[in-house]
Protein backbone atom coordinates (compact mmCIF):
# COMPACT_ATOMS: atom_id res chain seq x y z
CA UNK A 1 0.00 0.00 0.00
CA UNK A 2 1.24 3.68 -1.11
CA UNK A 3 1.12 5.86 1.99
CA UNK A 4 2.38 8.88 0.58
CA UNK A 5 -0.16 8.69 -2.17
CA UNK A 6 -2.97 8.20 0.32
CA UNK A 7 -1.48 11.06 2.62
CA UNK A 8 -1.29 13.52 -0.83
CA UNK A 9 -4.74 12.87 -2.21
CA UNK A 10 -6.26 13.24 1.69
CA UNK A 11 -4.02 16.38 2.20
CA UNK A 12 -5.60 18.02 -1.13
CA UNK A 13 -9.29 16.94 -0.53
CA UNK A 14 -8.25 18.09 3.43
CA UNK A 15 -7.52 21.15 1.44
CA UNK A 16 -10.51 21.43 -0.80
CA UNK A 17 -13.23 21.09 2.05
CA UNK A 18 -11.10 23.55 4.05
CA UNK A 19 -11.83 26.41 1.70
CA UNK A 20 -15.34 25.47 0.75
CA UNK A 21 -16.00 25.86 4.82
CA UNK A 22 -14.56 29.35 4.47
CA UNK A 23 -16.56 29.83 1.54
CA UNK A 24 -13.68 30.28 -0.72
CA UNK A 25 -13.58 29.03 -4.12
CA UNK A 26 -12.00 25.91 -4.17
CA UNK A 27 -9.07 25.45 -7.25
CA UNK A 28 -6.46 22.73 -8.33
CA UNK A 29 -3.62 23.54 -10.32
CA UNK A 30 -1.99 21.60 -13.20
CA UNK A 31 0.68 21.62 -15.41
CA UNK A 32 0.72 22.11 -18.92
CA UNK A 33 1.34 18.67 -20.76
CA UNK A 34 2.78 19.91 -24.32
CA UNK A 35 5.54 20.76 -25.88
CA UNK A 36 5.00 24.08 -25.72
CA UNK A 37 5.79 23.58 -21.43
CA UNK A 38 9.11 21.09 -21.84
CA UNK A 39 12.48 21.69 -21.06
CA UNK A 40 15.24 19.46 -22.59
CA UNK A 41 18.31 19.94 -21.45
CA UNK A 42 21.39 17.18 -22.96
CA UNK A 43 22.78 16.58 -19.50
CA UNK A 44 19.55 15.42 -18.21
CA UNK A 45 18.69 13.94 -21.33
CA UNK A 46 15.17 13.72 -21.24
CA UNK A 47 11.79 16.52 -21.41
CA UNK A 48 11.29 18.15 -18.36
CA UNK A 49 8.37 20.03 -17.32
CA UNK A 50 7.73 23.90 -17.69
CA UNK A 51 6.37 26.16 -15.23
CA UNK A 52 2.95 26.75 -16.97
CA UNK A 53 -0.29 25.71 -15.34
CA UNK A 54 -3.55 25.78 -15.62
CA UNK A 55 -6.22 26.29 -12.80
CA UNK A 56 -9.05 24.56 -12.19
CA UNK A 57 -11.55 26.49 -10.72
CA UNK A 58 -15.02 25.42 -9.40
CA UNK A 59 -17.61 27.10 -11.45
CA UNK A 60 -20.74 27.09 -12.86
CA UNK A 61 -18.84 26.16 -16.32
CA UNK A 62 -16.48 24.13 -14.25
CA UNK A 63 -18.93 21.83 -11.35
CA UNK A 64 -19.45 18.76 -13.58
CA UNK A 65 -14.93 18.51 -14.20
CA UNK A 66 -14.49 19.54 -10.88
CA UNK A 67 -16.60 16.85 -9.23
CA UNK A 68 -15.04 14.57 -11.70
CA UNK A 69 -11.64 15.21 -10.82
CA UNK A 70 -12.45 15.02 -6.74
CA UNK A 71 -14.34 11.92 -7.49
CA UNK A 72 -11.97 10.43 -9.44
CA UNK A 73 -9.29 11.32 -6.68
CA UNK A 74 -11.48 9.83 -4.16
CA UNK A 75 -11.52 6.38 -5.99
CA UNK A 76 -7.83 6.42 -6.39
CA UNK A 77 -7.67 6.96 -2.69
CA UNK A 78 -9.94 3.92 -2.42
CA UNK A 79 -7.86 1.93 -4.53
CA UNK A 80 -4.39 2.33 -3.14
CA UNK A 81 -5.86 2.08 0.63
CA UNK A 82 -7.22 -1.60 0.10
CA UNK A 83 -4.00 -2.60 -2.26
CA UNK A 84 -6.28 -3.14 -5.28
CA UNK A 85 -6.21 -2.10 -8.40
CA UNK A 86 -8.19 -0.85 -11.50
CA UNK A 87 -7.55 -0.46 -15.18
CA UNK A 88 -8.35 2.73 -16.98
CA UNK A 89 -11.25 1.10 -18.53
CA UNK A 90 -12.95 -0.32 -15.01
CA UNK A 91 -12.26 3.36 -13.80
CA UNK A 92 -14.26 4.65 -16.53
CA UNK A 93 -17.14 2.12 -15.48
CA UNK A 94 -17.22 2.91 -12.25
CA UNK A 95 -18.43 6.94 -12.83
CA UNK A 96 -21.67 5.16 -14.23
CA UNK A 97 -22.70 5.57 -10.28
CA UNK A 98 -21.71 8.98 -10.04
CA UNK A 99 -25.13 10.23 -11.31
CA UNK A 100 -24.35 13.77 -13.23
CA UNK A 101 -20.76 13.63 -12.68
CA UNK A 102 -20.28 10.22 -14.57
CA UNK A 103 -17.93 10.05 -17.75
CA UNK A 104 -19.69 9.22 -21.06
CA UNK A 105 -17.05 8.67 -22.95
CA UNK A 106 -13.36 7.29 -21.56
CA UNK A 107 -11.58 9.81 -23.28
CA UNK A 108 -12.99 12.16 -20.78
CA UNK A 109 -11.93 9.76 -17.80
CA UNK A 110 -8.27 9.14 -19.39
CA UNK A 111 -7.85 12.97 -19.46
CA UNK A 112 -8.78 13.91 -16.50
CA UNK A 113 -6.73 10.99 -14.55
CA UNK A 114 -3.82 12.08 -16.67
CA UNK A 115 -4.65 15.53 -14.85
CA UNK A 116 -4.55 14.36 -11.20
CA UNK A 117 -1.47 12.26 -12.18
CA UNK A 118 0.35 15.57 -13.36
CA UNK A 119 -0.88 16.95 -10.40
CA UNK A 120 0.49 14.89 -8.14
CA UNK A 121 3.55 14.56 -10.32
CA UNK A 122 3.35 10.51 -9.35
CA UNK A 123 2.65 7.58 -12.11
CA UNK A 124 -0.73 6.68 -12.79
CA UNK A 125 0.25 3.20 -11.40
CA UNK A 126 1.09 4.73 -7.97
CA UNK A 127 -2.54 6.43 -8.19
CA UNK A 128 -4.13 2.46 -8.69
CA UNK A 129 -4.83 2.60 -12.15
CA UNK A 130 -3.03 0.42 -14.87
CA UNK A 131 -3.05 0.66 -18.40
CA UNK A 132 -5.06 -2.13 -20.77
CA UNK A 133 -1.86 -1.74 -23.25
CA UNK A 134 1.10 -4.67 -23.48
CA UNK A 135 4.25 -3.58 -21.88
CA UNK A 136 6.64 -5.19 -24.53
CA UNK A 137 8.10 -8.56 -25.12
CA UNK A 138 11.53 -9.77 -24.06
CA UNK A 139 13.98 -12.55 -25.75
CA UNK A 140 17.78 -13.15 -25.29
CA UNK A 141 20.81 -13.09 -23.14
CA UNK A 142 18.97 -12.12 -19.94
CA UNK A 143 17.49 -13.79 -16.49
CA UNK A 144 14.82 -11.99 -14.98
CA UNK A 145 14.16 -11.95 -11.40
CA UNK A 146 10.64 -11.81 -10.26
CA UNK A 147 8.50 -12.91 -6.95
CA UNK A 148 6.43 -15.75 -6.96
CA UNK A 149 2.33 -14.92 -6.33
CA UNK A 150 1.93 -17.60 -3.88
CA UNK A 151 5.20 -18.04 -1.68
CA UNK A 152 7.03 -14.25 -2.01
CA UNK A 153 9.93 -16.39 -3.13
CA UNK A 154 12.16 -15.36 -5.95
CA UNK A 155 11.23 -16.64 -9.08
CA UNK A 156 14.15 -16.89 -12.06
CA UNK A 157 12.55 -16.12 -15.36
CA UNK A 158 14.96 -17.11 -18.44
CA UNK A 159 14.51 -15.34 -21.25
CA UNK A 160 16.09 -17.43 -23.70
CA UNK A 161 13.66 -20.16 -22.27
CA UNK A 162 10.51 -19.13 -24.28
CA UNK A 163 10.86 -21.17 -27.73
CA UNK A 164 9.17 -18.96 -30.55
CA UNK A 165 7.52 -17.14 -27.84
CA UNK A 166 8.73 -14.55 -25.74
CA UNK A 167 8.68 -13.32 -22.00
CA UNK A 168 6.43 -10.53 -21.79
CA UNK A 169 6.81 -7.26 -19.43
CA UNK A 170 4.85 -6.44 -16.89
CA UNK A 171 2.59 -3.60 -16.65
CA UNK A 172 4.74 -2.83 -13.25
CA UNK A 173 8.55 -3.68 -13.10
CA UNK A 174 9.84 -1.80 -10.50
CA UNK A 175 10.79 -4.50 -8.36
CA UNK A 176 12.45 -6.95 -10.61
CA UNK A 177 16.36 -8.05 -10.46
CA UNK A 178 18.30 -8.76 -13.41
CA UNK A 179 21.25 -11.03 -14.51
CA UNK A 180 22.63 -10.37 -17.49
CA UNK A 181 26.16 -10.62 -20.08
CA UNK A 182 24.74 -8.88 -22.96
CA UNK A 183 26.40 -6.46 -24.81
CA UNK A 184 23.72 -4.46 -25.74
CA UNK A 185 19.95 -3.92 -25.80
CA UNK A 186 18.07 -3.70 -29.27
CA UNK A 187 15.27 -2.08 -29.37
CA UNK A 188 12.57 -2.68 -32.09
CA UNK A 189 10.12 -1.12 -33.34
CA UNK A 190 8.15 -3.77 -35.23
CA UNK A 191 7.02 -7.32 -33.61
CA UNK A 192 7.40 -9.04 -37.13
CA UNK A 193 11.39 -7.79 -37.41
CA UNK A 194 11.34 -8.65 -33.55
CA UNK A 195 9.95 -12.08 -34.40
CA UNK A 196 12.77 -12.79 -37.31
CA UNK A 197 15.55 -11.99 -35.10
CA UNK A 198 14.27 -14.49 -32.37
CA UNK A 199 13.57 -17.27 -35.11
CA UNK A 200 17.18 -17.16 -35.68
CA UNK A 201 18.18 -16.72 -32.24
CA UNK A 202 19.71 -13.43 -33.26
CA UNK A 203 20.11 -12.92 -29.27
CA UNK A 204 23.17 -15.34 -29.15
CA UNK A 205 25.19 -14.51 -32.17
CA UNK A 206 25.09 -11.06 -31.00
CA UNK A 207 24.98 -11.42 -27.27
CA UNK A 208 22.32 -9.11 -26.41
CA UNK A 209 18.97 -8.59 -25.44
CA UNK A 210 15.84 -7.93 -27.59
CA UNK A 211 12.86 -5.96 -26.89
CA UNK A 212 10.01 -5.83 -28.91
CA UNK A 213 8.69 -2.14 -28.68
CA UNK A 214 5.57 -2.47 -30.78
CA UNK A 215 5.47 0.72 -31.90
CA UNK A 216 5.32 3.25 -29.34
CA UNK A 217 6.97 1.90 -26.56
CA UNK A 218 4.53 2.23 -23.70
CA UNK A 219 5.51 3.59 -20.25
CA UNK A 220 6.08 -0.69 -18.84
CA UNK A 221 8.31 -1.01 -21.42
CA UNK A 222 10.33 2.49 -21.25
CA UNK A 223 10.92 1.33 -17.60
CA UNK A 224 11.79 -1.77 -17.97
CA UNK A 225 14.94 -1.06 -20.63
CA UNK A 226 15.63 2.40 -18.65
CA UNK A 227 15.75 0.08 -15.70
CA UNK A 228 17.81 -3.38 -17.23
CA UNK A 229 20.37 -0.38 -18.90
CA UNK A 230 20.67 1.25 -15.71
CA UNK A 231 21.57 -1.84 -12.94
CA UNK A 232 23.64 -3.68 -16.04
CA UNK A 233 24.79 -1.03 -17.57
CA UNK A 234 24.15 -2.13 -20.58
CA UNK A 235 24.31 0.35 -24.15
CA UNK A 236 20.58 0.70 -25.54
CA UNK A 237 20.40 0.79 -29.68
CA UNK A 238 16.78 1.28 -31.11
CA UNK A 239 16.17 -0.07 -34.23
CA UNK A 240 12.89 1.58 -36.08
CA UNK A 241 11.71 2.72 -39.69
CA UNK A 242 13.51 5.11 -41.24
CA UNK A 243 10.27 7.54 -41.20
CA UNK A 244 9.60 11.00 -39.11
CA UNK A 245 7.08 8.85 -37.46
CA UNK A 246 9.90 6.10 -36.42
CA UNK A 247 11.92 8.96 -35.43
CA UNK A 248 10.22 12.22 -33.88
CA UNK A 249 7.74 9.66 -32.04
CA UNK A 250 8.18 6.24 -31.53
CA UNK A 251 12.57 6.92 -30.68
CA UNK A 252 12.09 10.39 -29.25
CA UNK A 253 9.51 9.05 -27.18
CA UNK A 254 11.96 6.30 -25.78
CA UNK A 255 14.93 8.23 -25.48
CA UNK A 256 13.65 12.23 -24.04
CA UNK A 257 9.89 10.75 -23.74
CA UNK A 258 7.02 13.29 -25.08
CA UNK A 259 5.15 16.38 -23.50
CA UNK A 260 2.25 15.06 -22.73
CA UNK A 261 4.30 13.04 -19.52
CA UNK A 262 6.74 15.29 -18.81
CA UNK A 263 6.17 15.39 -15.61
CA UNK A 264 7.16 11.67 -15.32
CA UNK A 265 9.70 11.57 -18.53
CA UNK A 266 12.62 11.26 -15.65
CA UNK A 267 11.39 7.52 -14.92
CA UNK A 268 9.46 6.82 -18.51
CA UNK A 269 12.57 7.34 -20.68
CA UNK A 270 16.28 5.74 -21.59
CA UNK A 271 18.40 8.97 -22.07
CA UNK A 272 21.22 6.72 -22.71
CA UNK A 273 19.69 5.14 -26.00
CA UNK A 274 20.92 6.23 -29.63
CA UNK A 275 19.44 5.42 -32.90
CA UNK A 276 21.10 2.56 -35.06
CA UNK A 277 18.33 3.01 -37.93
CA UNK A 278 16.95 2.73 -40.39
CA UNK A 279 18.42 6.45 -41.27
CA UNK A 280 18.01 8.37 -45.09
CA UNK A 281 21.40 7.66 -45.55
CA UNK A 282 20.69 3.94 -45.14
CA UNK A 283 19.07 4.19 -48.37
CA UNK A 284 21.84 5.05 -50.07
CA UNK A 285 24.18 3.12 -48.49
CA UNK A 286 22.14 -0.09 -48.78
CA UNK A 287 20.66 0.47 -52.21
CA UNK A 288 17.49 0.27 -51.15
CA UNK A 289 15.92 3.39 -53.58
CA UNK A 290 13.23 1.38 -55.15
CA UNK A 291 12.27 -0.08 -51.69
CA UNK A 292 10.73 2.58 -50.30
CA UNK A 293 7.77 4.65 -50.28
CA UNK A 294 7.23 8.86 -50.72
CA UNK A 295 6.54 10.47 -48.30
CA UNK A 296 3.00 11.47 -47.41
CA UNK A 297 1.59 14.47 -46.59
CA UNK A 298 0.84 14.02 -42.91
CA UNK A 299 5.07 12.54 -42.94
CA UNK A 300 6.01 15.90 -44.29
CA UNK A 301 4.38 17.61 -42.00
CA UNK A 302 5.46 15.77 -39.22
CA UNK A 303 9.24 15.72 -39.89
CA UNK A 304 8.64 19.93 -40.46
CA UNK A 305 7.05 20.62 -36.93
CA UNK A 306 10.00 18.68 -35.43
CA UNK A 307 12.27 20.73 -36.76
CA UNK A 308 10.72 23.65 -35.79
CA UNK A 309 9.23 22.91 -32.74
CA UNK A 310 10.61 19.60 -30.80
CA UNK A 311 13.25 20.80 -28.06
CA UNK A 312 15.14 17.35 -28.79
CA UNK A 313 15.59 17.61 -32.21
CA UNK A 314 16.39 21.22 -32.73
CA UNK A 315 18.91 20.70 -30.18
CA UNK A 316 20.93 18.01 -32.06
CA UNK A 317 22.22 18.43 -35.28
CA UNK A 318 22.48 15.14 -36.19
CA UNK A 319 18.90 14.92 -36.00
CA UNK A 320 18.50 18.18 -37.87
CA UNK A 321 20.98 17.08 -40.51
CA UNK A 322 18.95 13.35 -40.73
CA UNK A 323 15.62 14.89 -40.94
CA UNK A 324 16.26 17.41 -43.70
CA UNK A 325 17.86 14.56 -45.58
CA UNK A 326 15.01 12.90 -45.44
CA UNK A 327 13.02 15.60 -46.93
CA UNK A 328 14.99 16.33 -49.89
CA UNK A 329 15.13 13.06 -50.67
CA UNK A 330 11.00 12.60 -50.18
CA UNK A 331 10.67 9.05 -49.09
CA UNK A 332 10.76 7.10 -46.22
CA UNK A 333 11.89 3.39 -45.83
CA UNK A 334 10.71 0.37 -43.45
CA UNK A 335 12.86 -2.18 -41.52
CA UNK A 336 12.18 -4.86 -43.79
CA UNK A 337 12.88 -2.93 -47.07
CA UNK A 338 15.97 -5.06 -46.25
CA UNK A 339 14.48 -7.91 -47.09
CA UNK A 340 15.27 -6.65 -51.37
CA UNK A 341 18.41 -8.73 -50.40
CA UNK A 342 17.41 -11.67 -49.04
CA UNK A 343 14.83 -12.44 -45.94
CA UNK A 344 18.29 -12.76 -43.66
CA UNK A 345 20.13 -9.87 -44.94
CA UNK A 346 19.19 -7.57 -42.09
CA UNK A 347 20.83 -10.48 -39.65
CA UNK A 348 23.58 -11.31 -41.78
CA UNK A 349 24.58 -8.39 -43.19
CA UNK A 350 23.02 -5.22 -42.07
CA UNK A 351 23.14 -5.32 -38.11
CA UNK A 352 26.32 -6.67 -37.89
CA UNK A 353 27.98 -3.79 -40.19
CA UNK A 354 26.12 -1.33 -37.97
CA UNK A 355 27.46 -2.49 -34.62
CA UNK A 356 30.93 -2.27 -35.80
CA UNK A 357 30.20 1.64 -35.51
CA UNK A 358 27.77 2.76 -32.75
CA UNK A 359 29.87 5.99 -32.43
CA UNK A 360 28.21 6.65 -35.95
CA UNK A 361 24.80 5.79 -34.69
CA UNK A 362 22.45 9.22 -34.46
CA UNK A 363 21.74 10.99 -30.58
Amino acid sequence: MDKNTEKMIRQTAERLRGEILKKKVPSMDFPLRSLDNVLYDKKRGYFEIGEKVKERTLSVNTVKTFAQTVRLMALSHEIVRKDDMATKREAYYVSKNWGEARFLEQPESDAIMDDIEAHFRVNRERLGFIPEEKGGEVAGKLVVIDKDPDSGKPLRIDCTKFGSGAYSIPIACEELEFETKASFILAIETAGMFQRLVKHNYYTTANCVLVSMGGVPTRACRRFIRRLADSKKVPVYAFVDGDPYGMTNIYRTLKVGSGNNAHLNRFFCVPQASYLGVTPQDIIDYKLQDATHPLQEVDVKRARDALKNDPFIKTHKPWREAIEQMLQMGVRVEQQAFAKHGLNHVIEKYLPAKLKHPEKFLP
